[in-house]
This record gives C-alpha cells, sequence and structure tokens, in this order.
C-alpha cells in the first residue's frame, strides 16, 4: 500500500509539473513526439475484468474468530519458532474459516478454543475447516531468496551459471563460491530470475585473468547458507553442508547440482589430477569424472559432493564438461588458493 501511495503521489508531482511548466517549456528536443509522452488522463476503459465478480460470503463470527485465531497464531510463532507453518484465513466463496498447519492436534485444539467468545465465533471456530499440511515459501534454485543455497542459478548481464557452496575468509566474511569464467570482478550478480541481488563478484582466479591454472570467483555482500540444493530444476528441497575435502578415484556415487540438470548423481571419480583446456584457458588439477548426467552449460560454479545422511560433502565445483566426461575445480585447490574455509551446517 505504501509504494502504491508513493507512486500516486508521484505521478500527481510529474503532472502538476507539466501544468506549470506550461506547453512551450514542456516541449523538449522531439517537439510534439516529447510533449505527447507527458501524463495524461487514464483512458475510459470500463469496470476491471475482475469487477463483476460475486460478492463474497463469511459466516456469522467467522471475521471475529479468524482475528482471534491469527493472533494466537502470530504470538505463538514468535514465541516458538516456525517448527510449524499456518495459513488461515476466511473461504469467501463458503463463507467457512480455514486453517491450514502442520501443527500437532493439541496446539490445534488450543488456538482455536473460543468457548469464551461469542456464540457466533465459537460456532464458527467449532465449524473450521482444517487443512492438514505445512504452508512453505515459494522459492527455487532457479528463483532462489536469501539466504542463498548452493546450485541455485546466477545471472549477471545474459550470462547464466551455478552456486556452488558458501565459505568465510580470515576476517570471517561469508562468501558464495562459482566459476572464475562465470563473472567479470565487480560484476553484480542476481538469481536467475532476476528477482533477488546475489551480490558482488571479486577474487576471480582464471587463466586468461591472472595467468592461474584454476577457475574460481567468490560473490560477496549478501546471506549464504551452508546447503545445497537437491532434486530438479525447479526444487526447493536441499541438504546441509558437513564437510569439504579431496575427492577418492574410483568412488562412483558423486553428485553434482546446478540450474541447468539439477542434481545428478551416479559419477565416478577417474582421475584427481587432470587437466581441462577450453576458451578460458588451461586449469590443472582437476577432478574428472564420467557417468550418469554430466553437468551441462550454465551448471559452471555447481556444488560437486558426495552424500549420505547427514548431507553434503563438498569436493569442488564444476567447471567444464563434454565427451562423456565432467570437469571440477578441487576443493582443496580452492581454499589453499583463496584462503578460506567452508562453511558447515
Amino acid at each position: 500500500m505504501f509504494k502504491a501511495r508513493t507512486a500516486l503521489v508521484a505521478l500527481a508531482a510529474v503532472a502538476l509539473t507539466l501544468t506549470t511548466l506550461g506547453s512551450a517549456q514542456a516541449q523538449g528536443p522531439g517537439g510534439e513526439k516529447d510533449r505527447e509522452a507527458g501524463v495524461s488522463a487514464p483512458r475510459n476503459a470500463g469496470p476491471a475484468p475482475d469487477g463483476t465478480a460475486p460478492q463474497t460470503l463469511a459466516a456469522p463470527g467467522a471475521p471475529g474468530a479468524l482475528e482471534t485465531i491469527q493472533s494466537r497464531i502470530a504470538a505463538y510463532v514468535e514465541g516458538h519458532g516456525t517448527d510449524y507453518g499456518f495459513a488461515s484465513y476466511v473461504d469467501g466463496t463458503t463463507g467457512k474459516l480455514v486453517l491450514q498447519t502442520d501443527a500437532p492436534d493439541a496446539l490445534v485444539a488450543e488456538l482455536t478454543d473460543l468457548s469464551g467468545a461469542s456464540a457466533a465465533e465459537n460456532a464458527a471456530a467449532d465449524a473450521i475447516e482444517l487443512r492438514r499440511s505445512a504452508p512453505v515459501d515459494t522459492f527455487d534454485r532457479r528463483d532462489d531468496s536469501p539466504p542463498f543455497y548452493g546450485g541455485g542459478g546466477l545471472r549477471s548481464g545474459n550470462s547464466l551459471c551455478s552456486s556452488g557452496y558458501a565459505v568465510t575468509n580470515s576476517a570471517g566474511t561469508r562468501f558464495m563460491v562459482t566459476a572464475g569464467h562465470c563473472y567479470a570482478n565487480g560484476a553484480a550478480v542476481t538469481t536467475e530470475s532476476g528477482a533477488n541481488a546475489y551480490g558482488t563478484v571479486s577474487n576471480r582466479r582464471l587463466p586468461t585473468v591472472t595467468n592461474e591454472p584454476v577457475d574460481m570467483e567468490l560473490i560477496g555482500g549478501q546471506s549464504y547458507a551452508p546447503r545445497v540444493f537437491t532434486g530438479g530444476v525447479t526444487s526447493n528441497t536441499s541438504i546441509p553442508i558437513v564437510s569439504a575435502g579431496g575427492a577418492v578415484v574410483g568412488y562412483d556415487d558423486y553428485c553434482h547440482s546446478g540450474r541447468t540438470t539439477g542434481e545428478n548423481c551416479g559419477h565416478t571419480a577417474t582421475s584427481i589430477d587432470g587437466q581441462v583446456c577450453t576458451q578460458t584457458g588451461c586449469k590443472s588439477p582437476v577432478i574428472v569424472y564420467n557417468g550418469g548426467t554430466i553437468s551441462q552449460g550454465g551448471d559452471s560454479g555447481g556444488t560437486f559432493y558426495a552424500k549420505n545422511s547427514s548431507g553434503a560433502w563438498v569436493r569442488g565445483h564444476v567447471i567444464a564438461g563434454g565427451g562423456g566426461n565432467g570437469y571440477v575445480q578441487p576443493w582443496t585447490v580452492v581454499s589453499s588458493t583463496l584462503g578460506v574455509n567452508i562453511v558447515t551446517g
């Protein structure tokens, strides 16, 4: 509402300014075309398409009951945290009070007990429609929100890459790692959707930039979490990062997580001292893997890891692929080159 009011005030100010200046002063270098671009009265387009919707319904006592229950829920969440999800409203098509939650029955009964309220409010609460599921934040690996996870989609200009894993430097400042061939130092990065600022690039290391045989950079300035997206390309599931270290040749269930192919496992590490040379130079040593779905364009920077019931064990981040192989910048090289530590959680 505040933004809407601000926009209306701004438009009113523009209209007043143009009127005060007069048509001669309002005319710019473009002459009549400039003047036509000014603020004009809205065209009479008739009623809005949704202006003929039927009148909403509300059972007697339902609005008052809703206000009491919502107040109780807000107080509970403030005091106990967000272990349970809640959504509550009066359904305008049925008139009934609706509560969606995964909270246990005893807590639901406590929050919805209106026996001391008016008869109408008590009746509305007794007739509540209970839906047994938890509402969740709407986000996914291509439209992440802070704190940001590994394996999410990144964008700067027209370039898409993937996030790797959260690290800290010697001062305790937290960053997200991605591939050095993704973005230039100082580039402003957003989530793939462009909805959220992801941070600013620094510490770019690449053969064609710093003459080092590595492919890494940091993104900083926002909040980054020690988690990695799992599942498909629009998944919002994730697992925690529990450790980081070197890969083991012959292990056959490594995973990578990125915006293009999602999470894919069943990779076998065939070498930990390989070399890969691309349009951005030669990098070595790198982890070479095959098997399963190999990483593709846009997966660069995405997390490479082993996982178990505890979470993800980071081994590096994806930097190249082709010919049935994938290539990974090892974590051990990242940590020694940039002087960073993995963030776990």
